[in-house]
């Protein structure tokens, strides 16, 4: 199932011991197109001080409580690293987070989350799955210490999902309207789609754009451009934020832009892992 980013910054942090805080906003990767971190505001408890937790510690998600638990202590979060969320984050900054947790990097292996389509695989409690981190630390500390020198300078590629709501829209023969908001896939976190509002042209209608379908990003320049005309925009079919969004409606809607929409098991992890594979070799400027 899809979740709308706007919804999810609505949402509460449960910790194993108590309240956290909320999430403010949402921190995706450019390369992959996938949420890598919740950026929580943590409330008067730790005075504001806003906190970065990773999809890794995500236990089940309660939907219709808005509450997403996480298998981590409120002490944890008290004394993780302090990262100023307000500044650009940088490959040590998550080195850092990740390994005070006890995580392993996500940029390693051919899938979203390293080695697994899904970051719920490593939550304790999460569909009666259990993982000794403990021990796979120990096991992993001389691998994932040299993991952390060699990719110590990388580019992280994290973007604010609240920083790029409001980028323009361009088409292949013109402007369009510009990003609202965003939709990510429940079990992988990837973003499937952007939702882009066309008011300037067309009064109330929104639609979906993928991420498969951009051809360059230029973040100076605030704008995101896609191989699609105005008019097949025009014509695409409208989003409305209270309709579910099923298979049937997606085929609609990449039938109507001549795109094949293959699903390798059925399931929307598996479409989106494979976005993330090619988006992994998308261009952004």
């Amino acid at each position: 199932m899809l979740r709308s980013v706007k919804t999810l910054e609505e949402y509460a942090i449960q910790a194993t011991d108590g309240p956290i805080g909320q999430v403010k906003d949402l921190y995706f990767d450019d390369a992959r197109w996938v949420i890598r971190y919740l950026v929580v505001d943590t409330g008067t408890w730790l005075s504001s001080r806003e906190v970065l937790i990773t999809p890794w510690a995500l236990n089940k998600p309660n939907w219709p409580d808005r509450l997403l638990p996480v298998s981590i202590t409120r002490e944890q979060v008290k004394n993780s690293p302090d990262i100023d969320t307000h500044q650009p984050v940088s490959r040590q900054n998550e080195m850092q987070v990740l390994g005070y947790y006890g995580y392993p990097s996500y940029w390693d292996g051919t899938n979203l989350w390293g080695d697994g389509p899904s970051p719920y695989a490593m939550a304790v409690g999460y569909d009666g799955q259990r993982l000794d981190r403990a021990e796979r630390n120990r096991e992993q500390e001389a691998t994932l210490a040299a993991d952390r020198l060699r990719h110590r300078n990388d580019d992280p590629h994290l973007r604010s999902c609240n920083a790029v709501q409001g980028y323009h829209l361009h088409a292949s023969d013109g402007d369009i309207g510009h990003v609202a908001g965003f939709l990510v896939d429940e079990d992988s976190w990837a973003i499937r789609y952007l939702i882009v509002k066309t008011t300037n042209w067309w009064v109330g209608h929104e639609v979906l754009i993928a991420p498969l379908w951009i051809t360059a990003v230029h973040w100076p320049d605030q704008s995101v451009s896609v191989d699609l005309t105005r008019e097949a925009i025009r014509q695409a079919p409208v989003y409305d934020d209270t309709a579910v969004l099923d298979h049937a409606w997606e085929a609609r809607l990449y039938a109507h832009h001549g795109r094949p929409l293959v699903w390798p098991d059925g399931g929307s992890g598996s479409a989106a892992e494979t976005a993330g594979s090619l988006l992994a070799a998308s261009r952004f400027v």
